[in-house]
């Protein structure tokens, strides 16, 4: 294993060198900061060096990672993506061969550097990030407020559609919420008013302000210095608004949003049992995330969580709160990246299915 990893170290060098040439990698490697040694060592211990991991393994058995999914998924795909028109978010027009990462070379390229204008499942481009731009190429999720309109246009509220399927935003949206409205990830309810982008203070507004580069940590000293006394990232909070109603404004955003999201997912049970006529349950580890709750315990065993035993059940309704709960479960920092998007989408979403099943909004407050 030691031997495995050494060889890989010094491929993964060597490629930084082959592929950024000497005068980036002189840039990316200053006096003053980490050794190229160093860095190469916090790329491996980051995920996107995790080549035995789900995302880049998924595709072994067919030897190929369609341009669906490799722009993500693999070294090849990205380069070839940023080097392309990027006309559709996300895809390209091939398939790549397995066995890549996302490599030093997605991001240390000319392609990636210059990188400016980001185009998003919403049609919508953002031209922002700077030098996080190439994040956002993949932490953008794929599927938008559009996708959903699209999927119900036309259909009645709470009338079952045979044809209507989960829609899943995809993992780890963060630039998607951190745009917020900007960009349309979640599904925004007609007449309502949504935060656009979360803004931190200046210099803190880019991924790569928050997180370093290489191994993707945030460092909770960065925050320490406005956020004082806290001791985890959950535990930051800005606003003395009572968002859950419980009466306790001291504790972080996180709080509220993990409250309303329990809530929801209450609502949506609820909804399923006593408007679609089916119960459903919710497994964040398995795809398509929603089923047959068989025996209505609430509980999303591994019997169930099969994809033959997927819920399909769906109401416009149903679909568009199920899609809000997805994209707040896939952020699991969205409490940092846009709190106040994720509130109003809960909330929003707690409303409509209200207006079917008993839903307590008692003391809530939308942002």
């Amino acid at each position: 294993m030691t031997m495995m990893m050494s060889l890989t170290k010094i491929a993964a060098v060597g490629l930084f060198i082959a592929l950024s040439g000497t005068q980036a990698a002189a840039q990316d490697t200053p006096d003053d900061g980490p050794s190229l040694d160093a860095i190469v060592d916090a790329w491996l211990a980051s995920p996107h060096a995790s080549r035995s991991s789900e995302a880049f393994t998924h595709w072994h058995e067919e030897g190929e990672i369609p341009g669906t999914c490799a722009v993500c998924h693999s070294s090849t795909g990205a380069v070839d993506y940023l080097l392309g028109e990027m006309t559709q978010p996300g895809v390209i027009d091939h398939s790549v061969q397995t066995g890549t990462s996302v490599d030093c070379v997605v991001c240390h390229t000319s392609a990636a550097s210059s990188l400016a204008i980001v185009p998003f499942p919403s049609g919508e481009t953002v031209d922002t990030f700077e030098e996080s731009a190439v994040c956002t190429v993949c932490h953008q999720g794929r599927t938008s407020t559009f996708d959903v309109k699209s999927a119900v246009a036309g259909l009645e509220d709470d009338v079952i559609a045979g044809d209507l399927s989960f829609i899943n935003i995809h993992y780890a949206p963060s630039a998607a919420t951190l745009m917020g409205t900007a960009v349309k990830g979640g599904y925004e309810y007609d007449g309502k008013v949504y935060k656009g982008q979360f803004t931190h203070v200046p210099d803190m507004n880019g991924c790569v302000d928050c997180h370093r580069p290489h191994s993707l940590e945030v460092q909770l000293d960065n925050c320490t210095a406005c956020h004082q006394g806290v001791t985890s990232f959950t535990d930051i909070r800005t606003t003395t608004k009572d968002f859950d109603g419980d009466g306790d404004t001291t504790v972080g955003i996180s709080v509220p949003i993990n409250a309303l999201h329990a809530r929801l997912a209450t609502a949506i049970q609820s909804y399923g049992m006593d408007i679609a006529g089916t119960p459903i349950v919710y497994n964040v580890g398995s795809y398509p995330y929603f089923f047959i709750d068989s025996n209505a315990d609430g509980v999303a065993s591994d019997d169930e969580s099969i994809y033959p035993n997927r819920y399909q059940s769906w109401t416009p309704r149903l679909l568009k709160a199920a899609y809000n709960y997805q994209v707040v479960a896939k952020d699991t920092a969205i409490y940092t990246h846009n709190p106040h998007y994720a509130l109003q989408l809960l909330y929003d979403s707690l409303e409509s299915l209200s207006e079917q099943v008993e839903v307590d909004m008692t003391g809530l407050v939308r942002p």
